[in-house]
């Protein structure tokens, strides 16, 4: 090699050395735009709680972001599908998105089954995934992808906030109502460990397709089974229906019914004369302060609903999202998730880290639905009973069967 070459390949390490984006020849910002796909139910079972209020939220954080809709002077674009609960449709969409569009995050992702089919396909596609309505522990446990963030909630946190309270308040027999597929089994197998370890244990168990709309067979066994507790482990319309047909039966009045998952909207959607009194555990609020509040009613001007957890949760991951692309200098997948996961977060509606196993470890809130009598204004819904600390919250990484812990 010539003197000249050998000069200019010293001078070439020395500025681009340092910056594994420029030494690989790619941009800053890949293709010029980041684009940040919203991937949801927005028709079916889960849409009230995720669906078009998701893509408000991703909106929402785009536009607290940046005044002129940019990241480092790159234009900021946000697409919307329809996964319609499938997991065959959200891979392909996926595959779709990341190849053909240009995608380079997803976001939301409600039900189990979809978000773990994403999350295959981000992590053959080294894309980043950001999971905020499914709720499954495999996620970040035995299921986790080093380009995934679990964001809002999962079964360890319902279980040991709702399922430990409801315990300790001496309802020691629990019968499960379960949707049978990834998530509901996995809120049932977490709730039974937490109900077990506590002293109690489970009379029994009824698995019901997904989505249902016909509970009788399902409460009537579980009446029959004299159970202290009625444990819904469904979400969604599905949990609307089996509260709403608990209480055509009567259950409620002998029997403790406890959905195990339960958002604001299904609270809305039952009234609180066939709520009142049920505890639900919570990542968000948004009577808990200030802030939340500010939020939730610019969230209500468009959507004419207080948001969900789950919408929230969407709000946060996509504005902390951007943060990390702006700190980062690029949309690197690496040089993203390198800062997501060494920057604390604080964004006036979540704060707290994201582990090695990607879970964003934050607090929870135990909830108990209001009296009809004691709500003083629309949506003033809920008592926080308890702030359930972070660490509580979360699966010990001693515990974790993810690959990325170093135990």
């Amino acid at each position: 090699m010539k003197l000249k070459q050998i000069t200019a390949c010293l001078v070439a390490a020395t500025m681009f050395g340092s910056n594994p984006v420029f030494s690989q020849g790619s941009p800053k910002i890949s293709n010029d735009v980041v684009k940040i796909g919203v991937l949801t139910d927005l028709s079916s079972t889960y849409s009230d709680l995720a669906g078009p209020g998701a893509v408000i939220a991703a909106k929402m954080a785009v536009a607290d972001f940046s005044k002129d809709g940019t990241v480092i002077g790159k234009k900021i674009e946000i697409v919307s599908a329809d996964h319609q609960n499938k997991a065959d449709i959200a891979a392909n969409k996926a595959r779709e998105w990341y190849d053909k569009d240009n995608v380079d995050v997803i976001v939301e992702l409600v039900s189990t089954n979809v978000a773990l089919a994403v999350m295959e396909v981000a992590e053959q596609k080294n894309k980043i995934t950001l999971v905020s309505g499914a709720g499954s522990l495999p996620i970040t446990n035995e299921k986790c992808t080093p380009n995934n963030v679990h964001w809002t909630y999962d079964t360890y946190a319902l279980s040991n906030g709702t399922g430990k309270a409801v315990v300790k308040q001496g309802k020691k027999n629990w019968y499960f109502i379960t949707a049978d597929y990834a998530f509901g089994a996995a809120l049932e197998k977490d709730a039974t460990a937490v109900v077990t370890a506590n002293g109690g244990k489970v009379l029994g168990t009824s698995k019901h397709p997904f989505p249902n709309s016909d509970f009788s067979s399902y409460l009537l066994k579980a009446q029959a089974s004299g159970a202290d507790v009625v444990a819904l482990a469904n979400a969604g319309q599905d949990t609307i229906n089996t509260v709403k047909q608990a209480s055509e039966f009567g259950i409620n009045k002998k029997q403790t019914v406890v959905p195990l998952l339960m958002f604001i909207s299904d609270v809305h959607s039952l009234g609180l004369n066939a709520a009142q009194g049920m505890y639900l555990t919570e990542g968000f609020y948004w009577d808990k302060d200030d802030k939340t509040r500010e939020f939730a009613k610019r969230f209500m001007l468009q959507h004419k609903r207080m948001p969900t957890m789950v919408q929230a949760g969407v709000y946060s991951s996509v504005l902390n999202y951007l943060k990390a692309v702006q700190k980062a200098g690029t949309d690197d997948t690496q040089a993203v998730m390198k800062v997501l996961k060494s920057t604390p977060i604080d964004d006036g509606l979540f704060k707290g880290k994201i582990r090695a196993d990607g879970k964003f470890e934050h607090d929870m809130y135990l909830l108990e639905v209001k009296k009809p009598s004691d709500s003083k204004s629309p949506w003033d819904y809920y008592y926080v009973r308890a702030v359930i600390p972070a660490a509580e919250a979360t699966l010990p990484l001693s515990q974790s069967k993810c690959k990325l812990v170093n135990k």
